[in-house]
Order: structure tokens, then sequence, then C-alpha cells
């Protein structure tokens, strides 16, 4: 465990001897030098460091009167810095520069050493790295970092992975340098591996959905009332003394009150292009989410409509094309009046914002939903209601209502879904119909809600006792013989659509497409039952490759390549390939069978299948 350095000996930066450091950061640029000097701060000895010299060098002069700092100007002389075991914090671009990075470290570490990456890695890269190290003896923790430049300099909240050892000895640090709300630090042990990096693409997900619908709610005012920018800024001032205080509330009156420096009284917002980038976190979130199966459609639509406005082009060619709405029901602009009449202002206001709530609380919801789903997938052990204490201060997301959250799963950890802790439940019913009159009003105005309106259609799917899957499950029956189950009774159902319309009870193929059918126990129509044996190339061919199958032709799926190509050592021609069944005459399909198809809905005596994990890619650079 680490110890602070006294008052007395803080502020010699440059004065440390090889191995004084207890700490090391190397990547200078916002998020690594405000770290750094974050940890310098709370007293202990830094050894900070740099691809290039010039940004350690002018933290050193810039900031050496912060705290303790011993400067590395080789990677050598940085790792040589530090006390043992070592420390070393990595804040560089997440993707291959990191992997760069811990190329270069590990060969100069040694058995027990820690080290850290504090970037925006994907879970997935994490969790290769960390088993890559270990290996090797080196422990290795994925740390989730948020609350931006400001953060990481006051005091961030910190999402830490990693093994309870690595914790044992980088935990103090973390908990010392984060951000404290009523006493208790907005850090602790996530879990193990990726579970750090997991939570904060999360977290950052839950970021893209609010700041949607943030931005909806605006949308809707300005153009439902005609306010200015400042006149609106006022509202949000007033709402963030309400249930709905947060971080990103306060900040989004800030951004609305202000003009742009460069035109007076023309509103900054006005200015800014309407193109909102986004650097992958969100868009990390909706694939995991879709590998995982969890539902997450209030963050996916905030990825979407920001994808929508990079497509400037599109959008520029649509506008004099497709028509909106007209008359009353359209948006004005601030001065000339909205589509909602001054006499309903106030009730307006307050619609908007109790579907705001409504909205956000959903959001919350799927995201802590998908962290069960990965913690369950991965043996992580995650605790959500921990994952809300730590979020209420330091992160972009905080917010006053996540002590509500945190309350939630103290009461019930095993809580199936937010919506359903009884604060929320009554919380969001008492909204519900403000939330209905609200995307109403964006639909008939030509405004688009779609952050709003996909958060009601999940309320609404989640609270509805039969939903419209039924008929899905239906035509996949049809189209692919993929069967389904009946509310009356158990096990597997099947028609024959195009035979006699008799249902196959408790019947699944699965078992049966190794082409073996013993005691002809397949279903009739499975393309592995003894009923379909021998009837030609086309079933085989609709189903699998297997024995009598016709060859594949080249560039068909495989890829025949020249004796060039093989490589040294492998100029010869191969093994011969096997003869070509002679051919026969062409069958067609079995009458009154389906289209051959792989059931895929396991019956009685079926193996369970085995939960998908999402592929072990390297994704890009967020």
């Amino acid at each position: 465990m680490m110890r602070r350095v006294s008052e007395q000996t803080q502020g010699q930066a440059g004065q440390g001897r090889a191995g004084t450091a207890q700490i090391g950061v190397t990547g200078m640029a916002v998020m690594g030098r405000n770290l750094a000097r974050n940890i310098a701060r709370h007293g202990y000895v830094t050894a900070v460091h740099n691809r290039t010299d010039a940004k350690t060098r002018a933290l050193v002069e810039e900031f050496g009167e912060e705290g303790t700092f011993v400067p590395g100007y080789t990677t050598q002389e940085f790792v040589d810095s530090l006390s043992s075991p070592r420390t070393i914090i990595i804040m560089v671009k997440a993707g291959a520069p990191t992997d760069a990075v811990i190329d270069e470290l590990a060969p100069l570490l040694s058995e027990g050493d820690i080290l850290v990456d504090g970037g925006n890695a994907h879970f997935l890269d994490t969790r290769r790295r960390e088993a890559a190290l270990r290996e090797k003896g080196i422990h290795f923790a994925g740390v989730g970092v948020s609350g931006g430049e400001e953060g990481a300099l006051l005091g961030p909240s910190i999402m830490p992975g990693g093994s309870k050892h690595a914790y044992a000895t980088l935990g103090p640090v973390l908990e010392d340098i984060a951000v404290s709300v009523e006493g208790t630090p907005c850090a602790t042990h996530v879990g193990p591996d990726g579970a750090g990096h997991f939570v904060k693409m999360v977290h950052n997900g839950i970021e893209y959905a609010d700041m949607q619908l943030i931005a909806e709610a605006y949308d809707l005012l300005r153009h439902g009332l005609g306010r200015t920018p400042k006149q609106l800024a006022e509202v949000f001032t007033t709402w963030n003394s309400g249930d709905l205080e947060s971080f990103l509330i306060e900040i989004t009156a800030r951004v609305l009150a202000k003009d742009d420096p460069t035109q007076e009284g023309v509103p900054l917002v006005d200015v800014i292009l309407d193109e909102a980038e986004q650097k992958g976190t969100g868009r990390w979130t909706v694939q995991t989410a879709l590998d995982l199966g969890t539902p997450v459609s209030g963050i996916a639509e905030a990825v979407f409509a920001r994808a929508l406005s990079g497509h400037a082009e599109q959008r520029k060619a649509a506008q004099p094309v497709l028509p909106g709405p007209t008359g009353d029901a359209a948006g004005g602009a601030e001065g000339s009046g909205g589509f909602v009449a001054e006499a309903d202002a106030e009730q307006f206001v307050e619609d908007v914002r109790a579907a705001l709530y409504a909205s956000k609380v959903v959001a919350y919801a799927q995201g802590f939903d998908m962290i069960r789903a990965g913690s369950q997938e991965y043996g992580w052990g995650v605790d959500p209601g921990a994952m809300a204490t730590i979020w209420r201060g330091g992160c972009i997301i905080r917010a006053t209502f996540l002590d509500r959250i945190k309350d939630a799963y103290a009461k019930n950890p095993e809580l199936p879904s937010l919506l359903l802790d009884p604060y929320f439940a009554d919380a969001v019913a008492k909204g519900q119909e403000a939330w209905r009159r609200v995307v109403v009003h964006s639909v008939t105005a030509g405004i688009p809600a779609p952050g709003f309106a996909s958060a009601l259609a999940y309320y609404d799917g989640l609270r509805r006792e039969r939903s419209s899957a039924a008929l899905i499950q239906g035509l996949r029956d049809l189209f692919g013989a993929h069967t389904y189950k009946r509310v009356d009774r158990e096990g597997s159902f099947h028609v024959e659509w195009t035979g006699d319309g008799s249902v196959s009870q408790g019947l699944s193929c699965a078992p049966h497409h190794d082409g073996a059918d013993p005691g002809g126990s397949a279903p009739s129509w499975c393309p592995g039952s003894a009923a379909l044996a021998g009837r030609g190339a086309q079933a085989s061919l609709l189903t699998r490759r297997g024995p009598g199958a016709p060859p594949r032709r080249a560039g068909r799926g495989t890829r025949r390549r020249s004796a060039a190509r093989r490589g040294p050592g492998r100029a010869g021609p191969g093994p011969p390939r096997r003869p070509a069944p002679a051919p026969g005459p062409a069958r067609a399909a079995p009458a009154g069978r389906p289209r051959a198809g792989r059931c895929r809905t396991a019956g009685p005596g079926t193996p369970p299948a085995r939960p998908g994990r999402p592929r072990a890619r390297t994704p890009r650079t967020p």
C-alpha cells in the first residue's frame, strides 16, 4: 500500500532519485497531465513520462510546485524511477497506441508490477491485454475515468477493473484522488479484467442518451413556444433545482445563456454547426448490447441521431423535397410564437419536464440492465448499487436521482428493472400522460424526438401483458421452420404449412443436423430426417455440406490458391481432391415440405444453447 510523502518533501520537482517514485503516469496530453497533477497534489511522488520530452518538461516547469514529480525522459529512466512493485498508469489514445505503449513497457517490468490503462479502451481489448500480461506475472487493470479534464484534475469518478491484488495497491490512490460525495469516494473495485472499462462504456452510452433527451427537450421548447435560447436557459436553471438536478442540466443552461463571443447578441448555440460528433463509446455500447441481447433503445437512438446529424449533404438534399406539417401544427421561430398557444405554455413546459425525467429513468434502467447482463456473461459480479454510488459525483452523468438508484438496489439487489422500484414506478406513472402528450406534439409538429418516443415505446413494451412478437414467431415458423412455443402447453411446435396444416408437437430438428436419424426420430420437415434422406442434392445444399454434395465452384465461398501463392515448401499440387459424384437427374424438393432450414429453437432432449459471446475483435479507435 502506498503512503503519501510529507508536506516538507512536496514541490521538489525533478529531485526524485531512481526507485523513489510511488506511481507513474505516461502520456502527458490533457487528461494524463491533469491526472498526474491530481495524484501529486495528494502527496504521492509521481513519475511522469511522455513520448516526446517537451510535454514532460512543460508539466514540471509549469506545475512543479504542486507536488513531487520525477520526470523520465526515456522509457527506461521512467521505469527505473519507480519503487517496487511498480505501478504505471497509461493515458494515451485507445487502440493501437495503447498496445504500443504496453509492448514497450512490459519487457522492462517484473513479476508483480501493475500496468493501468486509464483511457477509453474497449473492454474486449482490456480482457485480451489482461490475459496476456497475466501470463508474464504482470497485473493489468482497465480503469474507467469520467469527468473530463476538469474531473481528472479536481476529482473524477473512477471505475477500476482488474485483480483484487492490483486494487489492494492501486485502490487507495484512486480513492484519494476521486471526488467524494457525503464522505464516500466515487471509486470502487468494479470487477476482474474488463469490468471497469465495460461499466465506463455503459456510462458513456447513458451519457449519449441523456444528452439526446436534453437536446430534444430544448428543440421542443424552442419551436413549441417560440422562445429564445436565453429564455430557455432560465427554464433549465429552474429544472436544475428539482428532480432533474444534474451536471448536464446545469451546463445546458450555461450553453443556452452564452452569446457568441465574436458576434454581439447572437446565441452561441445558433452558430454551432448542427453535426454532433462521437468518439465511439456510444457505438460500442449499442454493438455490445446487441451481442448480449439487451435492449438499450434510448442509447441506440442517441447514437443514430448523431449519425443522421452528420449526413449533412443528405439532409440538405432532403429539405426542399420532403414536406413536413403545415399550418398551426408546425413549429415557429422565436418571437413569432410556436405550435403551443401562449395560454398553454406553462403546462407544455411542465409536460416536457415530466417527459424528460421519465425518459431519463428509462435510459438509466436500460444501462443498468446492460451492466447486469455483461456481469452475468463474463462472471464479473458487478454491484449495480455500487456503480450508482460512484456515479453521484465527478462524472458527466452525475445527478441527484442517482441517490434514488443507489437506494433502489440497496433495498433489492436483484431488482429485475429499475422501472420496477416503487419510487421510479410511481414517478414514471405520474408523468406518463404528459410524456404521451409531448410525443404527440413532436409528431404533429414534425420535430424529431426519437429519444422520447423510443423510451415511451420501451415503457409500453415492458408493461403490456402480450406483445406482437407472437406474429413474428409465427412468420418465422412459416418461412424457416423455426418452430414456436405455446401459451397453453410446454414444448416446441411446427405447423406443416405447405402440407396438410397439421402441427408437430414437442419436436426440434437441431440434434439431427449431423445427418443421422436413428429410428426416424427427427421431424419429417427436418433436413436431417430419414424422410428427406437421399432426396438429391437440392435438400443437402439448402442445409449443409454433407456426403454426396456436389463440389463448390471456385469463387463461391472458397478460394483456390496457385502453387506460387502457397508459399515456401508448398509448391506441390497438394492432396488430390475428392472426385465429384456422378451427375444425376435433378430432383425437386419433396412435396408438402417447407423449405429446408436449420431450426434453432430447442425442444425436449435438445442440448441447451450456449450464450453467445461478443467476438473478440479489435475495435476501431474511439
